[in-house]
C-alpha cells in the first residue's frame, strides 16, 4: 500500500509521559478522516519492518495539523523511539487514516453522546469532541475520564476550556483513583449507571457510548450499559493495550484453532486475484506477507481493525477479536492477523 509522508512540524511533551506530535504532509492534499481513527506508522529498524498505530487527537473538522499522542512505555521499543530519537523536521511513513471507532456527525441529530476515557485513551475522543461539538448544534456530551490526577490528565487545559465555551452541551466528570471516595475513586458499574441516568437528556435509543482504555475497563462498560437496555450498536470500543499485556481472568472465552491442516484460500486484494496454501500454524497475514503480499495491517493482535477482510466463501476463525461485534462476524467480516482458514476455497474480499 502506499505511505504518505509526515514531517514532524511540532513536539509537545504533555501530561503522563505522554508526546503530542503534528505533521505537516508533504506530497498532496491533507488526508480525508473521521474523528475517532488513527494512523499506522511503518517503520524500518535494523531492517525489521514494524508497524504501530497511532489515534489521530487532531479532528478533522478544526483546522488544525493531524497530530497524535504517544504514550511512553517503559519497554516499547518505537514510543522510546518516537520520544527520544525524534526531532522536529524528522520525516514518517505512515498509512491513510482507518479504523472503525469513527464518530459520524449528524447536524439535526438531537442525542447524549457519553464518552468513557481512560488515561491516554483520551486521545481519539478528544478528536471525537471536537467534531461533536463543532458539526451538531443540539447534541449533548458527557465525558467521563479516569485518570490518576491533575498533573496526569492529558488536554487538561483544552477539554476545560471547551467545557466552559460549550455550556450546557458539555460535561466533564473526573474519575481519579486518589479520591479518598472509594466509590469515585475507580470507574464502576454503579458510578456508569448513576451517571448515564443522570445526563440522559435524549431519547435513550438515540444515545451513543465510546470507550477507550484497557479492556477490562470497556468491558465493565459494555456489560452495564448491556444490561441497562442499551443496544450494542450503541457501544463503540477502541482498544489500547495489547491482549499479551493484560491478564485475562476468563481466558476460556477466546478460541483456540484447534485444526492442524493446511488450507487454500483466494484472496482478492485491490483488483488481483491470489492463492495461498495457509498452514494451521500461520495466520493468514503472515502467509500472505510470506508471499510478497502486501495487506493492510498493523497491530498483528486482533485489535486496531486495519486487516479487516469480507469472507465472502469458506470460514476462518480467529485467535483474538476485540474489533467485530457478532452481527459483522456473522455477515462474514474477519480479521486476517489473527484469523486461520477452516477449509479449502476459503474467499477473502478487500
Amino acid at each position: 500500500m502506499e505511505l504518505m509522508k509526515l514531517r514532524i512540524q511540532d513536539m509537545k511533551y504533555s501530561a503522563g509521559e505522554t508526546l503530542v506530535l503534528s505533521f505537516e504532509v508533504l506530497e498532496g492534499k491533507k488526508p480525508l478522516y473521521q474523528a475517532g481513527q488513527f494512523l499506522t506508522f511503518v517503520f524500518n529498524i535494523n531492517g525489521r519492518e514494524l508497524r504501530r498505530s497511532y489515534s489521530l487527537c487532531s479532528s478533522p473538522d478544526v483546522d488544525e495539523p493531524l497530530a497524535i499522542a504517544i504514550k511512553r512505555v517503559e519497554n516499547g521499543e518505537i514510543s522510546r523511539l518516537l520520544h527520544h530519537k525524534t526531532a522536529v523536521g524528522d520525516i514518517l511513513q505512515a498509512l491513510e487514516p482507518n479504523g472503525q471507532f469513527a464518530y459520524l456527525p449528524d447536524k439535526e441529530i438531537k442525542r447524549t453522546v457519553f464518552l468513557f476515557a481512560a488515561g491516554v485513551g483520551i486521545t481519539p475522543l478528544f478528536s471525537i469532541i471536537k467534531t461533536a461539538l463543532r458539526r451538531e448544534e443540539y447534541s449533548k456530551l458527557v465525558l467521563i475520564y479516569s485518570r490518576r490526577s491533575v498533573a496526569e490528565t492529558l488536554f487538561y487545559e483544552e477539554l476545560n476550556d471547551l467545557e466552559q465555551q460549550y455550556p450546557g452541551r458539555f460535561k466533564i466528570i473526573y474519575v481519579s483513583s486518589q479520591n479518598k471516595n472509594l466509590l469515585t475513586a475507580r470507574l464502576n458499574v454503579f458510578l456508569i449507571e448513576k451517571i448515564v441516568k443522570e445526563e440522559l437528556v435524549f431519547d435513550k435509543k438515540d444515545a451513543l457510548f465510546y470507550t477507550c482504555g484497557p479492556i477490562d475497563y470497556m468491558v465493565t462498560c459494555r456489560i452495564k450499559l448491556l444490561e441497562m437496555g442499551f443496544d450494542i450498536s450503541q457501544i463503540k470500543r477502541e482498544t489500547f493495550v495489547l491482549p499479551e499485556d493484560e491478564v485475562d481472568e476468563d481466558d476460556t472465552t477466546e478460541k483456540k484453532v484447534k485444526h492442524t491442516n493446511t488450507y487454500t484460500v483466494i484472496l482478492n486484494f485491490k483488483h488481483k486475484i491470489y492463492h495461498l496454501a495457509v498452514p494451521y500454524n500461520k495466520t493468514i497475514l503472515d502467509a500472505a506477507l510470506e508471499q510478497k503480499i502486501n495487506l493492510p495491517y498493523s497491530c498483528h493482535a486482533g485489535i486496531c481493525s486495519t486487516c479487516i477482510a469480507n469472507c465472502t466463501k469458506g470460514g476462518v476463525e480467529m485467535d483474538y477479536n476485540e474489533v467485530l461485534m457478532d452481527d459483522e462476524i456473522a455477515a462474514g467480516r474477519v480479521l486476517v492477523c489473527t484469523g486461520h482458514p477452516t477449509e479449502d476455497g476459503t474467499t477473502l474480499v478487500w
